[in-house]
């Protein structure tokens, strides 16, 4: 791993995937993969501590030189001393903004797919990876993936996040990147040419709607 994205989801991060592809740093690791994916999912499925002997990243993530969003960022500390030549991206955005946009997307996603009728409905992918999400959702949010943390409570998870990236990563490996800039900064961290024409703007809660379509068999307000 060459570029390591440690923003939350619902931060830019598909952006910042297209970004990395862009500056050929790909293929770049996405949640969206693990869901399409039942050799990937099998093998984030053994990343649920406590993993025995610690976690083989490199068989985790072979074939990935740049990954962000979940699960990948969750696990920012360990792949942190797991790459040490690495460099990480902090993708942030508006805290309570970001609330919003979990709460009509992932937050109504996961509430659905992790209902007890849910399993015939939702992909085995998703289902080989529920004990993850529910790690994931426990550390961060105090809740189990499915259940919708307040806005208070996860507004702190985010900005507790953000906090022990920034403290706990030296700066010369760390950019904070936030929504709606463009290549600049990236580009003079990541040593790299600006590209031509604008910096990707993806819109990922269409994937997320179509992805709700194929699960549930119709639309949802997200």
């Amino acid at each position: 791993m060459h570029v390591i994205g440690a923003g939350l989801p619902r931060t830019g991060t598909t952006s910042m995937k297209a970004a990395l592809e862009q500056l050929g740093l790909g293929p770049c690791h996405h949640m969206f993969e693990v869901l399409a994916s039942p050799d990937l999912a099998r093998r984030w499925a053994g990343t649920v501590p406590p993993v025995p002997g610690g976690i083989d990243w490199g068989h985790v993530l072979e074939g990935w030189p740049s990954g962000v969003d979940w699960p990948l960022s969750f696990f920012w500390r360990e792949l942190a001393e797991a790459y040490p030549d690495a460099k990480f991206v902090l993708t942030v955005r508006d805290p309570h903004r970001w609330y919003t946009s979990m709460l009509t997307t992932i937050f109504e996603l996961t509430r659905k797919a992790c209902a007890e009728d849910a399993d015939a409905r939702v992909p085995v992918e998703f289902r080989r990876i529920r004990p993850l999400l529910d790690h994931m959702w426990q550390a961060s949010f105090g809740v189990p993936c499915g259940a919708v943390p307040s806005e208070e409570v996860a507004v702190a998870a985010f900005e507790r996040h953000a906090e022990q990236v920034r403290a706990e990563l030296p700066a010369d490996r760390l950019l904070v990147h936030r929504a709606g800039e463009g290549w600049e900064r990236l580009c003079a961290f990541l040593g790299t040419e600006v590209p031509d024409g604008p910096f990707p703007h993806l819109n990922d809660t269409e994937a997320m709607l179509r992805q709700h379509e194929t699960w549930f068999g119709g639309t949802t307000a997200l």
